[in-house]
């Protein structure tokens, strides 16, 4: 086996790979949503449910580590695009209030297949408009003391659905000033080197995530799935769209080539992109800190090293939203 972080991880894939093949499906989806029991994450002062009104209002969490104000980071899990939600990621919230000291706005946005493409994005960018408080430019009251710059984060398929909301929004008061993606999805066209070489016995399955995409964008034609892939669909960065990006892959991850190839578009086009790449490590390794230190270690960095980025464009200059 290719040299991994530390042996909890490598225990970890080799459970993984012993274990039953179950081919994806509706019914694994409807399992993969069922509620279970996870670690606990670190306390923080403030944990709150709200509804964020629109024509669709969104449910969200808010979550802050204090009274005094903050930057904003409004956060898109991962999941396929048809799984997760405010469970699966609560712990990660909880670091990233910590380890980047900044409020955290978590989406529980429609998930495929009921809610197909572009459902998700426009769940991320009514919220990201909202707590850019719409046409007033007033920031929410339920949101608490924020400063100008708002950071928008996701891994994994949350990576993509945070990436194209930022683009619909480029230009406006709403478009985030700091993206954090974290081994995102970026080309749904699953063509890159590392879909062959790592997409099977490293944690995520290419044969599933196709399925998910094809519930996410059902019935696409390549062309179709192309407009959903920024390492290839369009033009970048996008009209006005200049937002700091902070771009984090895994070595063994079958996403790590596009996510690579994104890093690097955006750097072409002129973006401002901090791209860290992790040695020995999966896809998902964010959400693993419970069973690998290494792990652990490498998201306590990666959510510090963006919180450093996101401070810094908010001291930039007195509204960083770009």
């Amino acid at each position: 086996m290719d040299s991994v972080a530390d042996p909890a991880l490598a225990a970890w894939l080799q459970e993984i790979r012993g274990a039953a093949q179950v081919d994806a499906s509706l019914e694994q989806i409807r399992q993969l949503r069922a509620p279970r029991e996870r670690p606990a994450g670190p306390e923080v002062v403030e944990v709150r449910d709200l509804e964020i009104p629109g024509s669709v209002p969104v449910p969200a969490r808010l979550y802050r580590s204090g009274a005094a104000a903050q930057p904003l980071t409004v956060f898109v899990h991962g999941g396929g695009f048809v799984f997760g939600g405010l469970e699966s990621h609560d712990r990660l919230c909880r670091r990233l209030v910590l380890l980047a000291g900044t409020a955290v706005l978590a989406v529980d946005y429609r998930l495929a297949p009921e809610h197909p493409a572009p459902a998700a994005v426009d769940d991320v960018a009514s919220v990201l408009a909202w707590a850019a408080g719409g046409r007033a430019g007033r920031v929410p009251e339920e949101l608490g003391a924020v400063l100008p710059a708002v950071g928008l984060a996701g891994d994994s398929a949350g990576g993509l659905i945070a990436f194209l909301a930022a683009r619909r929004l480029a230009g406006t008061s709403a478009g985030p000033a700091v993206l954090f993606l974290a081994y995102p999805n970026a080309d749904l066209t699953l063509s890159a080197p590392g879909i062959r070489g790592k997409g099977e016995g490293w944690g995520l399955s290419v044969r599933d995530l196709a399925f998910y995409i094809s519930q996410w964008v059902p019935n696409a034609s390549p062309k179709t799935l192309a407009e959903f892939s920024p390492v290839h669909g369009f033009p970048l960065p996008g009209p006005g769209m200049r937002a700091r990006t902070v771009l984090a892959t895994a070595e063994h991850d079958p996403l790590r080539d596009e996510g690579e190839l994104l890093a690097g578009r955006l750097r072409a086009a002129g973006a401002d992109v901090e791209y860290v790449p992790h040695a020995g490590l999966v896809h998902g390794f964010l959400t693993l800190d419970a069973v690998s230190p290494a792990a652990r270690l490498a998201g306590d960095e990666l959510l510090g090293r963006y919180g450093r980025v996101l401070t810094a464009a908010g001291n930039c200059s007195p509204d960083a939203r770009y």
